[in-house]
């Protein structure tokens, strides 16, 4: 029995090798015939099949709408073999004048909304033409322009490549993601594209700097404004790479309402509304009373933002709405397209230009040596009747009696086979005197024709010029305004919480056992609130809603909260222990409120103490941070504030009963550590009470139930330098219990 194996027709190849292949065949399938455009007219394969078709179909823009769904049969029928849904999709897309900035179908029904593109309804309800713009792409198509491919099933053919009379790779952009790349091009405008071609017809080696004169920006359908810098828009067209960042445009009306009246590309006017409501919601925007989506067909984007007060800065909320909200957004320009080589490349703008100028400059040539084709075979048949009509008689005699009329007339007149065919098909009609006028009429036109047309395709000067001049009729033609404004304006910034939020005066309360709230107002009364059952008042702080709450441990440590997060005083409040982690077993004993920049005393009962501004003590931590270093065994003092530095005294009180007061000004400023020495202490003394002293100001001792006031003339008595032993206190105030200032 022999081995048969060998006689089939099998291919052995390894699995790596033909998974490899596989593999890269998918990969270019993808780059080349779905995903990316190419440089000569813009357009993916499916887009150039929609557009064919239809005008194969006859549904052209001055004629009847047809159902969309006999463009998306005959397309996926004869030329694309792909899905009705995909097919329909890149055909909605080309209709939606919020997506394409000149678009190349017009559509009849439901083709989406800016608020939600895919909400267009099915192929079988909705009808559709090419638009005018279209035209760009087809006028030429018949007159030997372009080349044609067979289609997937062979039974027809289909152009490889439209001859696009404008570049509309830049004109309405696209997107795409291939294998391994990805394409970003943004829409522009005509008129500034054309500019810029024919500035490059007549400088080809002008610098991508000049043409950016010409095109200095993208030009979006939807009308935003353009806010990047200059210098990053030029990067983008040197580099075929970047980012263009856009804002939405807006006004105040009348009543001083923000109407914001162009939104950016893309943009979904519902989101918009949704993203500011949200903040609305959350309490992060008392700026805004009220909001309205007021859009109608005469004002396709008009959000109502109202402001709660005319005392509101516009310009502030809504900066703080670019940068929170799809108000302002970045878009990536990546200009990846196959280019006439049949590779994808990112090109800068020189570069497209060029490369479509080449193509244009290709295809004219074509145009014309096709139309000189036809000129001279018109000639030569107009040759042939001439000469038939002045042989008149010869003609018909030879016509009705010969058996061979046109082998006859070939031999007789040094005709052609052509014209000989010309000839037998005229019409008697045809044979009056009067044809013979029109027929030299006719030569003379088509032999002025034709040396105008061989004139310009033997100089290339003059064929550059005719395609300009064909450029400027499209421009003027097709072209339009600018409708996206282009003013140089940094990136936008969020209002801070204290920016935003209305600062109202609050309590904040914290009890012994650590449950902690806030009540609106100074006239809150914290002992008199209720606690819960074996807890009572511990300590209170008055300030603003938008400054810093500073809670303070026994062991230094501070933690940060935000007043306006605490519940409120009508309640029992909540554990301090779900805001924040105190650390290592520590007490709170202490709370602090104020700006930023407040200065005050801290330090402990060992002898020691700096000057720190409030907002050092801030931290974003649960943890809180360390700011006061102090031993096992010692106390933190109660923080003082300080007025001013340079004028306030500092006066503390010691266990052996001893009084110092010295110049603040002795006194570091520090953000954190263990500081110098306020007083000289000796054994087991340690600081008992201690207060911040304005200039001019008397002090009060309270030693039980008894107070002792010092007049700034008897503090003389006590005055010293930092770190000297102070002076005894009077009999029966050695063991004092608290002190203030009082007076200025």
């Amino acid at each position: 029995m022999t081995d048969t194996t060998d006689n089939l027709d099998n291919e052995r190849v390894p699995l790596r090798v033909f998974a490899e292949k596989a593999y890269l065949d998918y990969s270019m399938y993808v780059v080349l015939d779905r995903a990316l455009p190419n440089v000569a007219d813009g357009l993916k394969p499916v887009q150039r099949r929609i557009v064919y078709a239809m005008s194969e179909l006859g549904i052209n823009a001055g004629s009847k709408p047809r159902k969309s769904a006999l463009t998306v049969g005959d397309v996926i029928g004869k030329y694309h073999p792909h899905g009705d849904s995909a097919c329909y999709e890149a055909m909605v897309t080309m209709a939606q004048p919020f997506s394409y900035r000149y678009p190349l179908v017009d559509g009849q029904g439901n083709w989406g909304s800016q608020d939600d593109p895919k909400s267009f309804a099915a192929y079988r309800y909705t009808e559709s033409r090419l638009t005018p713009y279209a035209q760009t792409l087809l006028a030429e198509l018949g007159m030997g322009t372009v080349d044609w491919l067979p289609t997937f099933d062979g039974t027809r053919d289909e152009p490889r490549l439209l001859p696009a009379r404008l570049p509309n790779i830049l004109v309405n952009g696209t997107t795409g993601i291939a294998v391994g790349m990805a394409t970003d091009i943004p829409p522009h405008n005509i008129r500034e594209l054309v500019n810029a071609c024919l500035y490059l017809l007549k400088h080809p080696n002008a610098h991508v700097e000049k043409l950016c004169e010409f095109v200095p920006a993208p030009d979006y359908p939807t009308g935003c404004e353009i806010v990047s810098e200059p210098h990053d828009l030029l990067k983008i067209y040197q580099t075929g790479y970047g980012q263009v960042r856009v804002r939405a445009r807006w006004e105040r009306d009348e009543d001083g309402n923000i109407i914001v009246t162009h939104l950016g590309h893309q943009v979904s006017p519902a989101k918009i509304l949704e993203q500011i409501a949200e903040q609305m919601r959350a309490k992060k925007l008392p700026l805004v009373e009220d909001l309205r989506d007021e859009s109608d067909h005469e004002n396709p984007t008009r959000l109502v933002v109202v402001p709660r007060s005319n005392r509101v800065d516009a310009e502030q909320l809504m900066a703080h709405l670019f940068a929170t909200t799809d108000l302002e957004r970045s878009y990536r320009v990546n200009l990846n397209m196959i280019g006439l080589d049949g590779r994808p490349r990112v090109k800068n703008l020189k570069e497209i230009l060029t490369e479509w100028l080449e193509y244009r400059f290709a295809t004219v040539t074509k145009r014309l040596n096709h139309r000189l084709g036809k000129v001279n075979d018109r000639l030569h048949i107009l040759e042939g009747l001439l000469i038939a009509y002045l042989n008149i008689d010869e003609v018909i005699r030879i016509i009705r009696f010969e058996d061979e009329p046109k082998a006859k007339l070939m031999s007789t007149f040094a005709l052609s086979d052509a014209q000989a065919e010309w000839i037998l098909d005229l019409k008697l009609r045809h044979l009056q005197k009067l044809e013979e006028m029109k027929i030299k009429g006719e030569q003379e036109e088509l032999a002025a024709e034709r040396a105008r047309l061989e004139d310009l395709l033997g100089d290339d000067e003059k064929l550059k010029k005719l395609i300009g001049e064909e450029l400027k009729e499209d421009a003027k033609k097709f072209g339009d305004e600018r409708r996206c404004q282009i003013n140089a304006r940094p990136p936008a910034a969020a209002l801070e919480a204290t920016d935003i939020l209305p600062a109202e005066p609050v309590t904040v309360v914290l009890s012994k056992a650590g449950w902690i709230r806030a009540g609106k107002g100074h006239e809150l009364d914290p002992t008199a609130l209720s606690y819960k059952s074996g807890d009572e008042f511990g300590f209170a702080v008055q300030g603003k809603t938008n400054q810093l709450l500073i809670l303070l441990d026994h062991k230094g440590r501070c933690y940060t909260l935000n007043p306006r997060e605490l519940p409120s005083a009508r309640s029992q409040g909540e554990p301090v222990t779900t805001k924040i982690d105190i650390q290592g077993g520590a007490r709170l004993n202490g709370l602090l409120m104020g700006d930023g920049g407040d200065k005050l005393v801290l330090g402990s009962d060992e002898g020691y103490g700096f000057i720190a501004r409030l907002g050092d003590l801030e931290s974003r931590l649960k943890a809180g941070k360390a700011v006061i270093n102090v031993s096992e065994t010692a106390k933190v003092l109660t923080p003082a504030r300080v007025a001013d530095v340079s004028q306030d005294r500092y006066a503390l009180v010691t266990a052996e009963g001893r009084l110092l007061v010295f110049p603040l000004a002795e006194l570091p400023e520090l953000a954190k550590g263990k500081g110098n020495k306020l007083v000289a202490l000796k054994g087991e003394d340690r600081i008992l009470a201690s207060c911040v002293l304005p200039p001019d100001a008397s002090l009060t001792l309270v030693c039980g139930k008894r107070t002792l006031t010092l007049k700034p003339t008897d503090l003389a008595h006590y005055s010293g330098s930092r770190a000297s032993r102070g002076s005894h206190l009077p009999r029966g105030f050695q063991r004092v219990d608290g002190m203030y200032a009082e007076g200025k």
